[in-house]
């Protein structure tokens, strides 16, 4: 049975515009063509390369937090 919450929702609207600009930040370090609006253009290896690289990065910040103390 399907789980009718969407589990892709931002919940702070503030981060919503945080995230896509994190994501264009990381298309470019990757030289993926990130567009505004509809990407379809995109491979399913590039495509998921920005979203692969975004976890590594924040998982990479959180383990630098932890190890700092903070």
């Amino acid at each position: 049975m399907a789980n009718s919450n969407n589990s892709n929702r931002v919940e702070v609207p503030e981060a919503k515009e945080a995230l896509n600009r994190f994501k264009q930040e990381v298309a470019s370090e990757l030289g993926v063509p990130l567009k505004e609006g509809y990407n379809g253009d995109l491979t399913s290896r590039q495509a998921g390369s920005i979203g692969g690289e975004m976890v590594r990065k924040m998982i990479r910040s959180q383990e630098e937090k932890m190890s700092s103390g903070q």
